[in-house]
């Protein structure tokens, strides 16, 4: 008897859905999280018939074959890539992407890494950089002595000093596309590296060739839709107990066999 088998697939399955949705509950605050959906596909089949098979002796073809299937497997976790709601912080450094795109960021062996959090800070010297203090690329570095940041929807970055009445252009912000988003992998502190299943970053102003703009003093907030994910959640639970029930119902079919004189 399968049935205790592939029923335990069915409930390991569902314990990942749960996991999944924990995820994204727990990162409901976090800035520029998009939320995280199980897929899952089902196993292979057991072939007592085939389809099309045929019948000895008659030489008819059989319309349908008998196949037993085995369970249900991961398949995918993928982003549900989704614009998150826009909150306004004052903050000059706080940069939201409107559309698509990413920030592009210097890690600490000199590769790429890729975010939408655009909580920036600066540090001692004026370099900009992410909360974990990783720069920004292009490096833009604000003088000491500017009184205010402004950093326009292309990208422009000016910094306004006091004896001046006109901003001077300090650097320019870029953004990152990709053909593939869902292939990009997640790395931890809301940051993203490229793979083959990505493609190859392509950089350039925003703006253009369907890249987002940036919006100054905002943060966009997570995409994870809270109602959504609890739906999620009861569906996985249900499911759940349906497989159990389905292993209590084999073990007992079981235990009549053996019982059998």
């Amino acid at each position: 008897m399968q049935a205790l088998k592939i029923a335990a697939t069915g409930m390991s399955a569902q314990q990942m859905r749960v996991d999944v949705t924990a995820n994204n509950i727990s990162n409901m605050s976090t800035t520029g999280y998009n939320a995280r959906r199980a897929d899952f596909a089902d196993l292979h089949y057991q072939q007592l018939r085939s389809p099309g098979a045929i019948v000895a002796g008659t030489g008819e073809v059989l319309p349908a074959g008998v196949q037993i299937g085995l369970g249900v497997r991961p398949a995918a976790v993928a982003m549900e890539i989704k614009q998150g709601s826009m909150r306004p912080t004052g903050g000059e450094l706080d940069i939201a992407i409107q559309g698509n795109g990413y920030f592009e960021i210097e890690m600490p062996d000199g590769t790429s890494a890729y975010t939408r959090d655009g909580a920036f800070k600066l540090t001692g010297d004026g370099q900009i950089v992410t909360s974990e203090g990783y720069p920004l690329m292009p490096d833009i570095t604000v003088p000491e002595e500017a009184r205010e940041v402004v950093i326009n929807a292309d990208g422009t970055v000016f910094a306004r000093f006091a004896d001046q009445v006109q901003g001077q252009q300090i650097g320019t912000i870029t953004l990152a596309g990709f053909i593939n988003e869902k292939g990009l992998e997640a790395i931890g502190d809301n940051l993203f590296v490229e793979t083959e299943a990505s493609g190859n970053p392509v950089i350039g102003e925003p703006g253009l060739n369907g890249r987002g703009t940036l919006r100054q003093g905002f943060l966009e907030e997570s995409s994870v839709d809270v109602v959504a994910e609890i739906t999620e959640l009861i569906e996985a639970q249900r499911g759940y107990e349906l497989n159990a029930r389905v292993m209590t119902a084999a073990d007992e079919m079981l235990s009549a066999t053996t019982r059998i004189r």
